[in-house]
């Protein structure tokens, strides 16, 4: 029995004829609901709904899985010839690569599919040469993490370098790529390390240089193991260290959290129109310990973008806003979905904060039709970035002259109508959400 067809039946057995029958009414994940969850701790997410008594029956509690949640998405636990774990490490990363094309324009793409990675050439190291990861994903991609011990120290050890190459000869992934071969970039990092400690840092970091942007987040590592166990002792990257309990300083410069104004963004090819959006955007960043709240103008923005069959781009831009990409995809070739967000903006004291999440499942609903959601919503593109939107609808496929097509039904609407049916009535009780561990 599958992850979903076992919450089928423990939702029938607890929820009755009332629940099945709400739950043959939906298809799709509930946009406007939100579940608040750790994703490092989750096997999966149950969202539930306490509804108001249904007369004989009390209270009305409905349940659906959402899905699972990956707990890590890289993890290596090296051995020894004696089989002792000498290096441990987790952690969660993606790139973002910039290149030219051959008709000289940029295009930026993020890999962050590890599933089929490999571990070849990750050692333990010896008296010559330190321990090392060598990760070796996609079609040409390899990461490689240079770890030594100091020559003036016997208690701390160094994360040296990292290198991370890509193959532009990959036409799939890097289609109409000017410059073809393999390029690497070198970053030197030298962050020192005590040798008996995990070294942990659960907030974003980001390496910048040349065309290559990398994330990193949840890392945990240990590189030199004594006596095979991993320690419990933890050494915290500065942005994971305690900080003061006075709330987060936000610049004077940027606007304030009220509601942004709603826009209107189209983009159009050969055949005319080929997606609408229209929605108010928020931007919700932490970047060093500072929190900016950035309210997207429509006025002072500009919406470009592209079309294809199985894809659909809405690029914004404007004077701080180098680009947010939202990139929406085809799935089951019957419905559409939010697949992947790409963010760089300049903040306030004028550093640039880039970020890109590939893998995102938001605003689901049928091919032929628009999604709308006039509730607030978040998009929570990472730990450190959040995008709300307010007065959502958008079509990014199979627009006909122009015009929205019917909006998908929204989850609160549903179960308005599953209210009226079971009790005769339009009135909703209390709404709760929480996530199963």
């Amino acid at each position: 029995m599958t992850r979903a067809e076992s919450a089928e039946s423990w939702l029938l057995q607890r929820c009755g004829r009332w629940s099945s029958a709400l739950l043959s009414g939906f298809s799709e994940p509930f946009p406007c609901c939100r579940c608040s969850c750790r994703r490092r701790l989750l096997s999966g997410i149950m969202v539930c709904f306490r509804l108001a008594p249904v007369p004989g029956c009390g209270f009305l509690l409905f349940c659906l899985v959402l899905g699972t949640v990956s707990s890590y998405a890289l993890e290596l636990n090296l051995t020894d010839s004696s089989k002792a774990t000498c290096l441990y490490a987790k952690w969660q990363m993606n790139f973002t690569i910039r290149y030219e094309t051959t008709d000289k324009h940029n295009k930026t793409v993020t890999i962050s599919d590890f599933d089929a990675a490999a571990y070849n050439g990750s050692v333990c190291g010896d008296d010559q040469n330190g321990p090392k990861i060598a990760v070796q994903f996609g079609s040409g991609f390899s990461w490689i993490v240079n770890f030594t011990k100091e020559a003036s120290s016997t208690s701390t050890y160094l994360v040296d370098s990292i290198s991370f190459s890509y193959d532009t000869n990959d036409n799939a992934t890097f289609p109409d790529a000017k410059e073809k071969g393999v390029f690497t970039v070198n970053n030197r990092v030298a962050l020192k390390i005590p040798l008996n400690d995990i070294f942990r840092c659960n907030s974003l970091s980001t390496l910048e240089k040349s065309d290559v942007v990398q994330h990193y987040w949840d890392v945990h590592v240990q590189a030199f193991v004594q006596n095979g166990t991993v320690s419990t002792t933890e050494f915290l990257c500065d942005k994971d260290k305690t900080v003061t309990t006075a709330m987060p300083i936000v610049p004077t410069t940027a606007p304030s959290p009220t509601k942004p104004v709603v826009g209107s963004y189209s983009v159009v090819n050969s055949n005319g129109t080929c997606l609408l959006a229209t929605m108010g955007l928020q931007l919700n960043i932490t970047h060093d310990k500072v929190a900016s709240v950035f309210n997207i103008n429509p006025n002072t923005t500009n919406a470009t973008g592209s079309c294809q069959p199985q894809t659909a781009l809405l690029r914004l831009s404007s004077s701080n806003i180098k680009y947010l990409d939202f990139v929406f995809a085809v799935k089951n070739e019957n419905r559409f979905y939010l697949k992947e967000v790409n963010v760089s903006v300049i903040l306030v004291n004028g550093s640039v904060y880039s970020i890109s999440n590939t893998n995102l499942s938001y605003w689901d609903a049928p091919l032929g039709s628009s999604y709308m959601c006039n509730k607030e919503q978040t998009v929570s593109v990472s730990g450190a970035l959040q995008i709300n939107t307010f007065d959502l609808r958008v079509q990014p496929f199979s627009v006909t002259e122009g015009k929205y097509s019917t909006a998908d039904i929204s989850l609160r609407q549903r179960l308005l109508r599953a209210g009226r049916a079971f009790r005769g009535d339009s009135h909703i009780g209390s709404w709760t959400s929480f996530s199963l561990r």
